[in-house]
């Protein structure tokens, strides 16, 4: 028998020093974890982040989730978020992040889920990895090589996106990863790390504190810096019920074994019993 999964999460989002409204929403139940970050101005940007939660609520309490649920959530997502955007004269989008625990082969594994510029990160030992890749301007800029990953957050364009929740030609990337006993992840809105660099951010995940305090301490950490944006972090510590860590972890990595690997996986094409049934 699987040991069960142990997850200790934290949360917390603010509207930062500039900004009027918060637009950015998250959601913090187990087995789903996410951020959201809403466009399209006064009234629509939240509304639509908060769509974006609504949308994966149903999966919160549930143990028996397949990647085929995710996807009926990301689907619902964007025809709510596409709702709303057409009764709005300037329209409305969010982002999404999320990691969702979904069984695979039998076995819990993280489905991380990426729409737009917020991000998942991965915290083993000292070891700090983006699991999602941003779709945006400036990200293409620097696959192209014309700006360097340092200068994304104080590029003049870096929050043109490419795609967004609403938009139903935005696909959503999705990967699968392990569940590793003593990892920390975060998930957090562009508002956190427009301020704070990958440095900070591996820094901050590092202090010891607990999930909640870590959220916390990261999001006071951006306010400090300027809070241009609204800022928010989810931080997700797993503490038993996962892989093994390598033994040497603190200098970075897995183990080589193809189990220790995170797979992108190609989930917008399947079709789950409910969607079938739905479309008879």
């Amino acid at each position: 028998m699987t040991e069960r999964i142990v997850l200790v999460a934290g949360a917390r989002t603010d509207v930062g020093r500039v900004r009027e409204t918060n637009e950015d929403a998250v959601l913090a139940e187990q087995p789903v974890f996410l951020v959201a970050d809403g466009m399209g101005g006064h009234e629509a940007g939240d509304r639509a982040s908060a769509a974006v939660v609504a949308a994966f609520r149903p999966l919160a309490g549930r143990d028996d989730l397949s990647p085929e649920d995710v996807v009926e959530a990301v689907d619902a997502a964007h025809a709510a978020v596409g709702a709303l955007a057409r009764s709005r004269t300037r329209g409305a989008g969010s982002t999404l992040a999320a990691v969702v625990v979904v069984v695979q082969a039998g076995r819990p594994s993280w489905l991380v889920v990426n729409i737009g510029d917020s991000r998942v990160y991965r915290l083993v030992g000292s070891t700090l990895d983006q699991l999602t890749v941003d779709h945006s301007v400036v990200q293409e800029l620097v696959e192209e090589g014309r700006i360097s990953r340092a200068e994304m957050s104080t590029y003049p364009g870096r929050n043109v996106i490419t795609r967004a929740v609403g938009d139903p030609s935005s696909s959503a990337d999705y990967w699968l990863a392990p569940i590793i006993t003593g990892e920390r992840l975060l998930i957090c809105t562009d508002g956190l790390t427009n301020d704070l660099s990958d440095e900070a951010l591996r820094a901050g995940l590092s202090l010891g504190g607990s999930a909640q305090q870590t959220a916390h301490g990261l999001v006071d950490q951006a306010l400090a810096r300027g809070g241009r944006d609204n800022i928010s972090a989810v931080v997700v510590d797993v503490r038993s019920g996962g892989l093994a860590p390598r033994a040497d972890e603190v200098t970075g990595g897995f183990a080589t074994s193809a189990e220790a690997t995170v797979h992108t996986i190609d989930v917008d094409t399947r079709t789950s019993d409910r969607q079938r049934a739905r479309r008879d």
